[in-house]
């Protein structure tokens, strides 16, 4: 019975959604059958949707109260599809209704004021026409008819819109008395009279109907339409709304209405905090409006889902199927070079995703709550959200590595991410005029977001005061980076993982460093192990914003290193024993202006009381020789993309920064000049242009400062004898 209910009001509320329907005449009319149809439609869309709902926590334990859920539902045959069906229907039909009623209500006394005007203008030219004075045809003078009809218009100017009860009563009067006249004179002989008549009949008529029309009517319809109760249940419907959209993409334009139905919802919450003028109602109102936002967002996600949906299958096309175009071909080749079955796929999946974007922006702006939802922005949003998905998922999956592997899979793996990057980023760039968005800056804006976001939480490990993820700058609610568990490999994501498989690979304990040839090599073997075309990769992969990012994790872990380092020479300096050597060995160095006596016997004697911290040293100095090394290689490699990509930016902020440095020399040498008095102008700027120079590889990183530690008259010593203990080693490479 419900299923035939629901059936039957879907059929009927699809009859007034038919263009022409729901007309203001139709609407003046028929405004109470209306209301009526309305509240049947709503107290349906209440039984069925709160006695078939999920049971609430709690309940659904109860077995009695499973059984009842499971009769209501089978005895009335409930359909999600139908009841969803009848829900955007009924939205539509309300939005439709209630926007030609607030039209009628804000002309309304406009309209009726010109309805009485025109009414007392025609009954005036019809006395005229008794009077003879306007003759027509077959219209004889007749002074009592032009009286009566003169004292009428002046009855209907008499007519006060204010007291429409009054109006309303002597309106239905004064069309009795016009039918009465029509009838008894005969009036109907003549049709141009009798036009005039049915004419000030219709305009008295439109004048009562208008009076009916009352502010009280948008009350009721938004008390009947009240959705509220579906606050929580609605979420139900969100997959069948999604494969609705999917199905079809007009949907989207009823979903509107669906929407705005839900948003009455937000009164509920408020009537009490609005009545006793608390000064929260702006704080609620933007929550709940923010919370119904969330959710329109969720649902209309499956746009963007399905668009990268097709665009995989136009990236698998252009990356691994079709072949570029030479500059020159043989007329014979021309055939294999067209590709016509795959490029007309790659049409159709382009033309399905523009007719996703367009049903999307047929979406006008809405007000939801107190909120504006701009249809363009939330599609935005919602393709970045899709493409920080995509993108974030791919980094992680392809910068996972096997510390197991006989040999290194960095290689490999940088190629095939770095195939998966280019057919994103190519991809993304080929549909942008179809969805009329700049999808390079999307593209540049979410990759930039994303790496950055995983290298400060990757150096959270190295900062004493943790940067969250709740207090990212990075992070958004609407288009949130995924929070991927670690792999339990000592990294947080994949930059860690990146970061220290490069580490790995060149370790200075397997590897050593030519430095004419920008090739480590292994130390067995002798054979190459990676060179400069490993930064080539590493751009390719993870980009620009990728290399500073690991330049970055390189900085924080040569910060840790040297703060080892230091802690270890300070135990040193405080052990006596080493103390005592070191001072003893630079007592036979002094004068530094002549030849040591028995040199050999000197450094070797010193070199082998030193010997038990040599290792130690080696250990943590190898680390950031090696780091700065690799510091080296990504800072030569940012620096020729920028001269390439954007030569005269590169330039612009070359001679920015030579211009900048003359600026400073010139305030510290100056003598005439206090250098304070420029400090703080150029500290800011400082702080501005660092970033920029690192960006773009601008930097010596041996000329970094990383950790300010106390001088010690006895470190000249050690690291001299350190270095003697390692030239043997440094022959032997």
């Amino acid at each position: 019975m419900i299923r035939e209910k629901v059936i039957k009001l879907n059929k009927q509320v699809e009859q007034y959604l038919i263009e022409g329907v729901l007309v203001e005449e139709y609407v003046l009319k028929s405004i109470s059958a209306l209301l009526k149809f309305m509240k049947e439609c709503n107290i349906c869309l209440r039984w069925i949707i709160l006695h078939t709902s999920e049971l609430p926590v709690g309940a659904d334990n109860n077995k009695r109260c499973k059984q009842m859920l499971q009769m209501v539902v089978t005895d009335s045959q409930y359909n999600p599809a139908d009841v969803f069906k009848l829900l955007l229907n009924t939205a539509q039909f309300e939005f439709n209704l209630k926007e030609l009623v607030s039209l009628l209500l804000a002309e309304k006394h406009e309209r009726w004021i010109a309805n009485r005007k025109e009414a007392v203008e025609r009954l005036i030219e019809l006395a005229d026409v008794f009077s003879g004075a306007m003759p027509l045809t077959r219209v004889e003078k007749n002074d009592n008819l032009q009286t009566w009809f003169r004292k009428m218009a002046k009855s209907i100017e008499s007519l006060d819109f204010q007291d429409w009860t009054s109006a309303g009563r002597q309106t239905n009067q004064i069309m009795t008395a016009l039918d009465e006249v029509q009838q008894f004179h005969e009036l109907d002989a003549n049709m141009q009279v009798k036009q005039f008549l049915n004419d000030n009949k219709r305009l008295l008529s439109t004048m009562i109907l208008l009076n009916n029309v009352q502010e009280s009517t948008i009350s009721i319809m938004d008390l009947v339409a009240d959705l509220s109760y579906a606050w929580i249940i609605i979420d139900s419907f969100t997959g069948v709304m999604q494969e609705g959209i999917k199905r079809s993409p007009s949907l989207v334009t009823k979903l509107r209405a669906t929407f705005l139905k839900l948003s009455s919802a937000l009164d509920l919450p408020l009537v009490r905090i609005n009545q006793v003028g608390s000064n929260d109602l702006m704080t609620v109102s933007h929550y709940y409006s923010g919370e119904l936002v969330a959710y329109v967002r969720k649902v209309l996600q499956i746009i963007p889902e399905t668009m990268f949906s097709m665009l995989a299958s136009i990236v698998y096309l252009q990356t691994n199927t079709l072949r570029e175009l030479p500059l020159r071909a043989e007329k014979d080749k021309l055939r294999d070079y067209a590709q016509l079955e795959e490029r007309h796929q790659v049409a159709k999946l382009t033309h399905d995703i523009s007719i996703f974007t367009e049903s999307m922006l047929l979406m006008k702006t809405t007000l939801v709550g107190i909120i504006k939802l701009d249809p363009k922005r939330v599609l935005e949003d919602g393709i970045r959200k899709e493409l920080v998905k995509q993108v974030a998922t791919a980094l992680h999956n392809g910068l996972t590595f096997n510390p197991r592997a006989k040999s290194s899979e960095l290689i490999p793996k940088l190629d095939a991410l770095g195939n998966q990057m280019d057919g994103f980023r190519r991809s993304f760039e080929y549909v942008q005029d179809y969805v009329g968005m700049y999808g390079l800056k999307i593209w540049q804006e979410e990759v930039s977001r994303i790496i950055n976001y995983n290298v400060e939480q990757e150096s959270n490990s190295f900062l004493k005061q943790k940067i969250y993820d709740f207090q990212s700058t990075f992070q958004s609610r609407h288009i949130p980076i995924p929070h991927i568990p670690p792999l339990g490999d000592g990294s947080i994501n994949f930059m860690g993982r990146l970061v220290r498989e490069i580490l790995r690979v060149t370790d200075p304990r397997a590897t050593f460093y030519a430095e004419q040839r920008n090739t480590w090599y292994d130390i067995r073997t002798k054979q190459p192990v990676v060179d400069i075309l490993l930064f080539k990769k590493l751009r390719r992969a993870v980009g620009s914003f990728g290399l500073s990012g690991l330049d970055r994790l390189l900085s924080f872990m040569i910060v840790k290193e040297l703060q080892l380092l230091t802690g270890i020479i300070q135990t040193i300096f405080q052990n006596k024993e080493s103390s005592d050597m070191l001072d003893s060995f630079m007592r036979q160095l002094t004068p530094i202006d002549s030849i040591i006596a028995q040199p050999n016997r000197v450094y070797t004697n010193s070199v082998a009381k030193g010997a038990s911290a040599w290792p130690t040293l080696s250990t943590h100095l190898m680390k950031v020789g090696q780091m700065q090394l690799l510091r080296q290689q990504i800072a030569h490699e940012l620096t020729a993309a920028a001269k390439y990509d954007s030569k005269y930016l590169f330039y612009a902020l070359k001679a920015f920064n030579d211009s900048f440095l003359q600026d400073i020399q010139q305030v510290y040498t100056n003598s005439s000049t206090q250098p304070n008095e420029s400090a703080d102008t150029m500290n800011e700027l400082l702080y501005e242009l660092g970033p920029l120079l690192e960006s773009v590889g601008m930097n010596d990183v041996l000329q970094r400062v990383y950790i300010s530690a106390q001088n010690h008259f006895l470190l000249i010593p050690l690291l001299v004898l350190y270095t003697i203990s390692q030239v043997p080693r440094m022959i032997t490479l």
